[in-house]
């Protein structure tokens, strides 16, 4: 959201995947989706798979074709299988006619320090942001460097929706 609020223009919102699922046409307004995830068991977490599911009725329609999409996901481990969750959302977005928008910043990590928490893409993935967290208090973790990844991704799909909102008029 820290990203996104950045450009003018742009209204965010946060929503929950077990509250889209009820009713996944709520999101046939916006003009662009960041889908998250935990990476669980390798995979997208059971709710966000619910959501993905219950998206058929949009999907029939192709209410999502057009817009613009991006993806993050956060797991414990820091491979935790993450880059098939990030492909997961791509897949998923794909289906619905959207426009994937991924990563752009490379790792900032000295040579020296590779994957160092307080560096942008320190875990060195460029489909979608990726975080890894500690089993420590949210306050914490993750730390410094995945949280601004995550702002900056969310920043390119504003600057991205906004040029390209532009371009219609």
């Amino acid at each position: 959201m820290r990203g996104l609020k950045k450009v003018d223009g742009v209204t965010a919102k946060l929503m929950l995947a077990e509250k889209i699922a009820k009713d996944p046409t709520q999101l046939n307004e916006m003009d662009a989706i960041i889908f998250g995830t935990p990476t669980y068991m390798g995979s997208v977490a059971a709710p966000f798979k619910a959501m993905m599911d219950a998206s058929s009725k949009v999907w029939m329609h192709q209410n999502w074709k057009d817009k613009i999409a991006a993806g993050f996901t956060n797991s414990h481990s820091m491979s935790g299988d993450k880059l098939n969750t990030l492909m997961q959302l791509v897949v998923f977005a794909m289906q619905h006619g959207m426009i994937w928008v991924g990563q752009s910043e490379l790792n900032q990590s000295p040579e020296t320090e590779a994957g160092h928490p307080e560096k942008i893409n320190r875990l060195g993935s460029f489909v979608g942001a990726m975080a890894q967290s500690d089993n420590r208090d949210p306050i914490e973790t993750p730390p410094f460097g995945d949280l601004e990844t995550a702002a900056q991704l969310g920043q390119r799909v504003g600057r991205i929706t906004m040029q390209m909102k532009k371009g219609e008029k």
